[in-house]
């Protein structure tokens, strides 16, 4: 019998396995052969503390010790660069606001992003506190933090069924039943999915996908220490990668959830609208691929016990913040289960609660 089986492993099922192996035993289940494959391996790699609704920003802030300091540090230096053409100032300043970025004189925007048009870009904004996540450091730590302290991670293993037995669940996979008192839902994309499986009611998740392309670095530039560069309204941004430019259309299309991949139209559309800012064209693009960013009904992550049946769990809807969200998300789940002190605000706490949608 275990204590916990958690079922995904994405950000949210690892780092759901790395706090409640402190609580009891734990087995994560995980479809796919390796962790992190779905909307976690195809992360932007962005910490924005002030990235999201009041509560994904309460999470973002409460994590940041964390990512500064857990297993070395997995943050390196970025930088967010928000750009608007002329006549958008307004909008501009209201979205700048919000971010709480900072009005950058556009000369020292051009000599940031030298591909930036002049004659375009009318209203530049910038945020020195953004910063690359090593992602899969992350992973990988909170793996081996789980692990020595005897947490089972299957790759491979997908559930079949979930049932009650009694007092407690159990989880049926093609190679075994696991019996568990608690089932901790972290199926991103599926977690609608798994609870109707397990005859929880659904929340009304919303996969939606999010495409990216790679291009090579526009007429030879040294692209590594650039900014992220963000559209107004997010229509589309550009972030460096290994000597290489990230370009996406910033699209949240609702689909079914699915192993997700680029639509050449959409590619085309986001390629569009990056050009329109910049000076150099698009002449070659290296690959592409999408993920599915999952949100909840209010766009709020979603952690803690169903009210309905308290011993099935909920730590979905990241809505593309699982990184950094991960820390502190995990902590709550792990602070819920053990009966202790939350360290968030009662009212954040309140705003994450399943119960909201009941």
């Amino acid at each position: 019998m275990r204590d916990f089986v958690i079922i995904g492993g994405g950000i949210a099922g690892v780092s759901a396995a790395a706090r409640l192996s402190n609580l009891g035993s734990v087995t994560l289940l995980e479809t796919e052969t390796s962790l992190g494959y779905h909307a976690s391996g195809r992360s932007a790699a962005m910490f924005e503390e002030n990235y999201g609704l009041a509560s994904t920003i309460e999470l973002n802030r409460a994590s940041r010790e964390h990512h500064e300091t857990a297993f070395g540090g997995i943050l390196s230096p970025r930088g967010f660069l928000m750009v608007a053409r002329f006549g958008e100032e307004d909008q501009a300043k209201r979205d700048a606001d919000a971010m709480a970025l900072a009005p950058l004189d556009r000369e020292r925007a051009f000599q940031m992003v030298p591909i930036l048009d002049p004659g375009v870009v009318g209203f530049t904004a910038y945020d020195a506190d953004a910063w690359d996540l090593d992602t899969d450091r992350l992973i990988q730590s909170l793996v081996r933090d789980a692990r020595s302290r005897g947490a089972e991670i299957k790759t491979g293993n997908s559930v079949v069924s979930i049932r009650r037995s009694g007092d407690h669940w159990v989880v049926e996979t093609a190679d075994e039943d696991i019996a568990a008192h608690n089932v901790i839902n972290a199926a991103g994309a599926w977690a609608d999915r798994v609870a109707e499986m397990a005859g929880i009611a659904p929340i009304g998740l919303e996969p939606r996908r999010r495409s990216m392309a790679r291009l090579p670095a526009p007429e030879g530039h040294d692209v590594n220490h650039w900014p992220m560069v963000m559209g107004l309204g997010e229509t589309w941004y550009a972030k460096p990668d290994a000597g290489a430019l990230l370009v996406s259309p910033a699209e949240e299309d609702l689909v079914e959830p699915h192993d997700a991949w680029a639509e050449d139209m959409v590619i085309a559309e986001g390629l569009a609208r990056y050009e329109d800012h910049v000076t150099t064209p698009v002449t070659r693009v290296i690959t592409t691929w999408a993920g599915l960013r999952t949100f909840s009904p209010d766009r709020s992550l979603i952690i803690g016990p169903d009210p309905a049946s308290p011993s099935f769990w909920w730590f979905a809807g990241q809505g593309g913040y699982g990184f950094q969200t991960a820390p502190a998300a995990s902590d709550l789940l792990a602070q819920i289960a053990g009966g202790s002190t939350r360290t968030l605000p009662a009212e954040i706490c309140a705003a994450l609660a399943p119960d909201r949608f009941r």
